[in-house]
């Protein structure tokens, strides 16, 4: 792993923090502790932070307020960490932009691998969209992958999360090809789909809110039964230099 990557924990146990920030820094990571919002912010706003690793029980500002608050300013990743493992927390967790959300108690070496795929997806955009100037267009939308910017058809930019953009991306460069669910969790998380549940299903939900009709049934993005998904309009590539 490139020694390089700066990971910030948020955690308010001292234990668990310690465990956390032991585990990261064995494999490579540059790891900064800290135990609310506020340092957060003052570690963001003076070193690049690559991914959050955010507990959600926090004292003052929880983490879910925490995670809203940045994905209105930042795309950086987000695994959530919670005492609370049901599977409605865990929605609403990846709902309002978590990349991961990892129930207590877990095992170190799951925590790692998970910021392992979360770390790996996001270099392998980056890198394919450096090597790649272009611009999909369709029906009027216009998906900027070396920006990672949307615009809608009126030119005004729209906010996505990473993993929003991500799958995006994917349908736009798949357009009018069934998706399954397992096709789609191997493009966004390689080897490591297993422990994503339902990750696919909650952003594919936030994007069609974004990009779909209010007044009509979804026309972008079909839910093909026992299929996948079906990404519907026609994709034109607009090179730039």
């Amino acid at each position: 792993m490139d020694t390089s990557s700066h990971i910030a924990v948020v955690e308010d146990d001292p234990d668990i923090s310690r465990m956390m920030v032991s585990c990261m820094t064995e494999h490579g990571f540059e790891v900064t502790p800290t135990t609310n919002g506020r340092d957060l912010d003052r570690v963001m706003s003076s070193e690049k932070i690559d991914l959050v690793i955010l507990d959600v029980g926090l004292p003052g500002e929880d983490g879910l307020s925490i995670c809203r608050r940045l994905r209105g300013k930042s795309a950086v990743p987000i695994i959530m960490v919670t005492g609370r493992g049901s599977d409605t927390d865990r929605i609403v967790g990846l709902e309002i932009g978590a990349d991961d959300y990892l129930p207590k108690p877990f095992n170190p070496r799951e925590l790692v691998a998970r910021v392992k795929a979360v770390m790996r997806r996001s270099t392998m955009s980056e890198q394919q969209q450096t090597d790649s100037a272009r611009i999909l267009m369709f029906e009027g939308w216009k998906l900027d992958l070396a920006r990672r910017q949307l615009f809608d058809p009126d030119g005004e930019p729209r906010s996505l999360t990473s993993g929003e953009f991500n799958i995006l991306a994917i349908f736009c460069n798949n357009p009018r090809k069934v998706l399954s669910r397992d096709e789609l969790l191997d493009q966004l998380h390689g080897r490591a789909a297993a422990v994503f549940d339902r990750s696919v299903d909650v952003q594919i939900s936030r994007l069609r809110r974004k990009i779909e009709s209010k007044t009509k049934d979804p026309s972008f993005i079909k839910t093909i039964r026992y299929g996948g998904y079906f990404f519907t309009p026609q994709v034109t590539v607009v090179h730039e230099n």
